[in-house]
Formats: C-alpha cells, sequence, structure tokens
C-alpha cells in the first residue's frame, strides 16, 4: 500500500475530525430506531438524501402510528417504491417484536436485522445500527469498496456480497482501520464526503 495514499487519507482525515465526531455522537444519541429502519430499508439503489426526505415526511406525519398512504410520499424519492412501501408496512407491523429481539451484541442484532426485516441486507442493517449509536460494523456500499479497493486493501470490487464475501472484506477493513489509526466507523464517514464532498449519513 503506497505510503502516500495513507498521508493523503490522514490529511483528510484531519481536515474532517470535528465534523466526523459530531456526527459519529450524533448517532451515539439517537433513539429513533423505527425511522433509521425506513431510511436503510429506502436506501438500496437509491439517493441517500431522497430517502431521508422522505423519512423526514413519514416521521412528521407519525407514520409509525397511524395509518397513511406512503407510495406517493415513496414514488419520487425512491427506486422501487411499491417493494419498498410494502416492506416499510412489514416494518411497522413488526417493529414491537423486532425491537425486543435486540441486544446490546452488534454482530447478533446484524444477524437478527437481515434475517427477520424484509429489504435488509448487510449492508443496510450494518447502516441502520451504526446510526443508532453500535460500532465497528462495515458499510459496505460502492463508496466504501471503491476507497479499499484504490488502497490495495481489497485486490477487486465483488461483483455481488453474499454474507462469506461480505465478512470477508469486513474483516480487511477492520484490519486496516487498525493498522492506520482510525476507527471503521470514522473511515466510513470519511471516505463518504470524500467521495460527495460532506458528511452525511
Amino acid at each position: 500500500m503506497p505510503k502516500e495514499d495513507i498521508t493523503k487519507l490522514k490529511e483528510e482525515y484531519s481536515k474532517r475530525i470535528p465534523e466526523i465526531k459530531s456526527r459519529l455522537l450524533e448517532f451515539k444519541n439517537n433513539k429513533d430506531f423505527f425511522y433509521e429502519l425506513c431510511f436503510c430499508i429506502l436506501t438500496p439503489q437509491s439517493n441517500a438524501k431522497k430517502c431521508y426526505e422522505a423519512v423526514q415526511i413519514l416521521k412528521k406525519k407519525d407514520f409509525k402510528n397511524k395509518s397513511i398512504g406512503i407510495k406517493p410520499i415513496l414514488k419520487s424519492r425512491t427506486r422501487f417504491y411499491k417493494n419498498k412501501s410494502a416492506y416499510l408496512n412489514l416494518l411497522k407491523f413488526n417493529f414491537s417484536n423486532i425491537k425486543n429481539n435486540l441486544n446490546g451484541n452488534a454482530l447478533k442484532n446484524r444477524e437478527y436485522l437481515v434475517k427477520n426485516v424484509k429489504g435488509l441486507s448487510y449492508k443496510e442493517s450494518s447502516h441502520c445500527l451504526r446510526n443508532v449509536g453500535y460500532k465497528d460494523l462495515a458499510i459496505l456500499d460502492r463508496h466504501i469498496l471503491k476507497n479499499l479497493h484504490n488502497l490495495n486493501v481489497i485486490e477487486k470490487i465483488p461483483k455481488t456480497l453474499n454474507r462469506k464475501k461480505y465478512i470477508e472484506i469486513e474483516s480487511k477493513f477492520k484490519s486496516f482501520s487498525k493498522r492506520i489509526n482510525i476507527s471503521m466507523d470514522e473511515l466510513d464517514l470519511l471516505f463518504w464526503s470524500m467521495e460527495t464532498g460532506e458528511v452525511f449519513r
């Protein structure tokens, strides 16, 4: 791994430390698990900001507690809105049971969400848990995979991510983060901001 690449990465990190730390603290204090699940169900193959906008509307209309039509809200803001509308309604129906089956173990919670929440893969489940304060879970979206490949952490970007491949890359990502002394959670936000120009979620 070229030393200059690591130097550049650390320089970018130093510029964004306050914003990254602030966002992670925000996640740590986030108690809105239901709407984070909604957000992460909406994001696959869709614009994250548009999905966040949709969730803010759902929250304002109290989707969690009220019966509202959600397809018109999702239609212009996320792809596959019909399927995702069904997933959100199913989530609402099962939410109490889902919440009661989670504990303090991030890895076990991720496995539970993947198996029990329609529309969530390992990436989305990791994303949701990170956004409510869990640590050390890799969110292997295209931004992360691209940067890991550019830094020679992984040899190539996989076309698909099954459980075995996901955990294999997550392990390499974790080892890399320890080697350069920047946590995976911080690197995730750093990579995202380097690609998009801002620290989002």
